[in-house]
């Protein structure tokens, strides 16, 4: 898969996939909206909640929303244990030409980006003792979810008209069941149809404010039992 580096309207890159005509992160802002969907929406609200999380991602791509959730297991003595999903891993070169030194202001925490990224697939690793990482060289269609186990999911995949299975009733039935009661689903996304299907898989959908150059954005709730 050829891509290119570009550069987004907050300073940080991202990456375009020409044949899909497509980018990896929104081309207003890559860093901007990662905080503001998968960190803000996502990590802070799941804290809120309970200290220790378990996080799904869908689609590890560039790293950024790992290195962005990495510093709260540093900050609050939180234990995050952060398995993501990617089929399509990035080469150590186009991963150093993304330049997030730049935006990844604290040399240390570089370190660990670049740690995240050479960590081997399919294998749990101990990044630090607050932060575990597992990377899954596989898409969602071939994931086999455990029941009832993640607090939070980063839903960061290719919008709905390129990536269109990914976004079926069957991956998002998928999802609620490996959600545990009071955990979320976060995503950029805000088309009507994919909240019908969050809404159909048993999701409580909200329609939240948008990261600059959007208006809305999406976050599903899995309701806790009546009575708890």
């Amino acid at each position: 898969m050829h891509l290119e580096i570009r550069q987004t309207k907050d300073g940080s890159n991202t990456l375009f996939v020409p044949e899909l005509n497509e980018h990896y992160h929104s081309v207003h802002g890559a860093l901007q909206e990662s905080q503001h969907v998968f960190i803000k929406h996502g990590l802070e609200h799941a804290l809120e909640q309970k200290k220790d999380l378990k996080v799904l991602e869908i689609g590890f791509g560039t790293g950024l929303n790992a290195i962005l959730t990495f510093p709260y297991a540093l900050a609050k003595k939180a234990f995050i244990q952060y398995d993501s999903l990617e089929k399509y891993p990035l080469t150590e070169e186009v991963v150093q030409q993304l330049h997030y030194e730049n935006i990844i202001l604290n040399p240390e925490l570089y370190e660990y980006f670049l740690k995240l990224h050479a960590a081997p697939w399919n294998e749990p690793v101990e990044v630090i003792p607050y932060f575990s990482l597992q990377k899954m060289h596989e898409s969602l269609e071939e994931f086999v979810a455990p029941n009832a186990y993640y607090d939070v999911v980063y839903f960061d995949a290719f919008a709905p008209e390129k990536q269109p299975e990914l976004w079926s009733d069957a991956m998002f039935e998928k999802l609620y069941k490996a959600i545990r009661p009071g955990g979320t689903l976060v995503t950029y996304c805000a088309k009507g149809s994919f909240k019908r299907s969050l809404k159909a898989a048993g999701f409580v959908v909200e329609a939240l404010p948008g990261p600059p150059g959007k208006r809305e954005m999406t976050r599903g709730l899995k309701p806790l039992p009546p009575g708890s």
